[in-house]
């Protein structure tokens, strides 16, 4: 199967989403399936056997880490000569959204995934008078597929609130090969505590960004003593949050990958998750897989990825007392964190890639063959 997909967000940017398509791209390339990636930015022009075409872009000034697509005659001709059988658009809200258009005006078949909700984010970064808007957008967008797949069930829930139709779920998926318990290092351990290994260690990684909640982390980090913060990535809002957190016991490490980050996980004593936005929270089943334990938001996708009581705990959003105890409770207890490092671990190792890429494998091939009945049907009422 030839499969255009449209994306906002691809290398050299690593984010929850670009992990999902670059393990997703292994995937469809190990069982025989050909993808042609457009993206804006400053991509590889390759991927593994795939083709990436780059697309024109332009900044956000609320959020100059994140580029948006241009339609462009080079891009429309790369998918023309690749002659796709299925389009998926990514969060089809601004160049994703032109992959929608592109596939109605090719009549091919289309597959979108909703991976953020961008509605509740308007709101986080204070662009709160455009969320209807918005969302009428995504809804338009998203009801042009055949197909409509969420990462979490949460947000099968709020997709479907939302008025998407054809909505199912995406299932999770975490390398747990790469994201282990044997891969904790004491040099690792060292540099995130700042030199101090035998603290308490609460780590974070993702995007350093103002709708990721991490404010939520000054009150724990200056009440529970003994205890160091190390945040893992890099965003538009790090200056503003190295201003707040200063004076406090907290690293900031900038990005990681690869072994590396998989050490930083498997080193810490906890991940702490105040995200609120998140349809579903990969880094937090990373974590899960490096045996430690989440303390998260009950809120989005997180419930999804995290078994509360058993794999992590969750929390109500904006309680800050809920949110210190909660750390301060599995940072106290040896006992109570190796039970859900084990019980996380075990959860995690029954969601690879390659049953997730199946899945989506299958859906491309739902959304071939609804496209294929609707249009006869459109066929047969004009005859």
């Amino acid at each position: 199967m030839r499969i255009a997909l449209f994306t906002d967000v691809f290398l050299p940017n690593v984010d929850g989403v670009v992990t999902r398509l670059l393990r997703t791209l292994d995937e469809l390339g190990d069982l025989g399936h050909e993808v042609l990636v457009l993206t804006p930015g400053r991509p590889p022009e390759t991927y593994g056997p795939h083709r990436v075409t780059r697309a024109r872009s332009v900044t956000f000034p609320w959020y100059p880490d994140i580029r948006g697509g241009l339609p462009t005659p080079r891009a429309e001709r790369a998918v023309t000569a690749f002659r796709p059988d299925v389009v998926h658009a990514v969060n089809p809200v601004w160049f994703g959204a032109w992959g929608t258009l592109s596939a109605r005006g090719r009549n091919l078949p289309l597959l979108a995934s909703f991976h953020t909700d961008v509605p509740q984010y308007m709101s986080a970064l204070g662009l709160g008078p455009l969320r209807g808007a918005v969302e009428h957008w995504i809804r338009a967008t998203h009801n042009l597929a055949q197909v409509n797949l969420c990462t979490s069930g949460p947000m099968v829930e709020r997709a479907t609130g939302m008025g998407l139709r054809d909505v199912a779920l995406w299932p999770k998926g975490v390398d747990t090969r790469l994201f282990d318990p044997a891969k904790a290092s004491p040099e690792m351990r060292r540099r995130l505590t700042d030199g101090h290994p035998g603290d308490r260690l609460m780590l974070y990684v993702g995007r350093l960004s103002k709708e990721k909640n991490l404010e939520a982390l000054l009150e724990p980090v200056r009440r529970l003593p003994g205890t160091r913060l190390a945040l893992v990535g890099t965003g538009p809002h790090r200056a503003e949050l190295e201003r707040r957190f200063a004076g406090t016991p907290t690293v900031f490490v900038g990005p990681l990958a690869g072994e590396e980050l998989a050490a930083a996980y498997a080193s810490a004593d906890v991940f702490a998750f105040p995200s609120t936005t998140e349809t579903l929270g990969l880094v937090a089943l990373e974590s899960l897989a490096s045996g430690v334990p989440v303390v998260g938001v009950r809120a989005g996708g997180i419930p999804f990825a995290v078994d509360d009581g058993r794999t992590g705990l969750l929390v109500p959003p904006g309680d800050a007392d809920a949110l210190t105890d909660g750390l301060a409770r599995l940072l106290d207890d040896t006992d109570l964190r190796a039970r859900m490092a084990a019980a996380g671990r075990a959860d995690t190792e029954g969601h690879g890639w390659r049953a997730a890429t199946e899945v989506l494998v299958g859906c491309y091939e739902e959304a071939v063959d609804r496209h294929r009945d609707r249009r006869g049907s459109f066929r047969r009422r004009r005859n």
